[in-house]
């Protein structure tokens, strides 16, 4: 992975705006990330949530499907996915999908500003299989239906007001999304083993209504030049979206997406890579590859959420493997930052920040039980990097 940039973020929830100077090392590009030690040094022994964590850092469990969130009178989800953060006065909100088909939706925790839950309540309702999704300049959180001819959700956060389909930005099996405020778009992937990966050119920069659908073009090759083109029709039908147009580059299961700093990052499960689209020379790489590790096993595997922190590193979540949180960093160093023990049957879902970067948010999907019905959403504290 060659990293042009040192990300010098200012993180605002769960993404990142940053401003940042450029760093060329030469090569056109360079080795994926390799494993090595973590900035945060090694995971210590199992807490009493049963997570292991770098030392100076603490967890508690924030939630549990089908119990009432402590603080509120809200039951909370089954089968909590993506989620992120949002600046609510001197506190703050986590946004967690629910991967369950029908009835997925989204719901929402509020936090004060010494992190007391001092709200929980629906977002979004009666819609299916709400995966991962993303986060907007303008404050809303994007929710994606991970099923055939599925819809993106525009949600408000703080749910006073009622979520809008935006059919717009196409209908096909959508996992997440990633808003780029400088060309002003939004990327968008594709969860098929042939998907794709999209962006949504709006007709009007903060508002979703109307606008352009297009899909990314390049060569059959890990590393290269690529283009975009217009998709003919997003509605998918009868023309699925990834098939309509001739050159657009196919990705083995699109997972996780995440923008900072002219540079876009998404994870393609079937082939557990980490892709990096550098967005200021129109050239595309692996920033991580599990099956170009040179030495030792493999730390990161099931890729699936991304997100990152305000010191450039990305935290990618494991779909099963090791159940770990796994840290990249603009170092190109892959390691464990976190491990859940004991839940073998569940998969890491939704790592979103705080807006100060002190604490992550995340879910265990299926917790201990192995069942939608038992997803778990903690929340880790710590010396994070700034």
């Amino acid at each position: 992975m060659e990293r042009r940039t040192l990300l010098r973020a200012s993180v605002l929830g769960g993404s990142s705006a940053v401003l940042g100077g450029t760093l060329w090392r030469g090569a056109a590009y360079a080795a994926p990330a390799q494993p090595g030690t973590s900035p945060y040094g090694a995971l210590g022994s199992p807490d009493a949530n049963g997570i292991r964590l770098p030392a100076g850092f603490t967890s508690r469990v924030i939630a549990r499907s089908g119990q009432t969130v402590p603080g509120t009178s809200y039951t909370w989800h089954n089968a909590p996915d993506g989620g992120a953060c949002y600046t609510d006065g001197t506190g703050w909100i986590y946004v967690s999908n629910s991967e369950i088909n029908p009835s997925g939706g989204a719901s929402a925790v509020k936090f004060s500003s010494t992190g007391t839950v001092t709200g929980a309540y629906r977002i979004l309702s009666g819609t299916r299989q709400n995966c991962a999704g993303g986060k907007t300049p303008w404050n809303t959180w994007l929710s994606c239906e991970e099923v055939s001819l599925g819809y993106v959700y525009e949600t408000d956060p703080w749910g006073v007001n009622a979520a809008v389909q935006r059919p717009a930005m196409g209908r096909f099996k959508h996992e997440a999304a990633a808003a780029d405020p400088v060309r002003k778009v939004v990327y968008l992937t594709e969860d098929e083993t042939n998907g794709r990966f999209y962006r949504f050119v709006p007709t009007t920069w903060g508002s979703l209504a109307s606008g352009t659908l297009q899909v990314m073009v390049a060569g059959s090759g890990t590393s290269g030049s690529f283009s975009w083109a217009n998709v003919p029709d997003p509605d998918g039908s009868p023309t699925t979206t990834r098939t309509q147009v001739s050159g657009s580059k196919s990705f083995n299961g699109g997972e996780g997406c995440h923008y900072a700093d002219d540079t876009v990052w998404f994870t393609t499960k079937g082939d557990n890579r980490v892709w990096q689209l550098n967005l200021t020379n129109n050239t595309y790489e692996p920033a991580y590859d599990d099956s170009l590790v040179t030495s030792g096993t493999a730390p990161l595997t099931g890729v699936d959420n991304i997100t990152g922190s305000a010191s450039g590193d990305l935290f990618v979540a494991e779909d099963g493997g090791s159940m770990e949180i796994c840290i990249i960093t603009p170092a190109d160093v892959v390691a464990p930052f976190l491990r859940i023990d004991g839940q073998s049957g569940s998969e890491i879902t939704g790592p979103a920040f705080s807006p100060d970067g002190t604490r992550l948010y995340f879910s265990s999907q299926r917790g201990t039980s192995g069942s939608s019905s038992g997803g778990i959403t903690y929340e880790v504290r710590g010396p994070f990097r700034a």
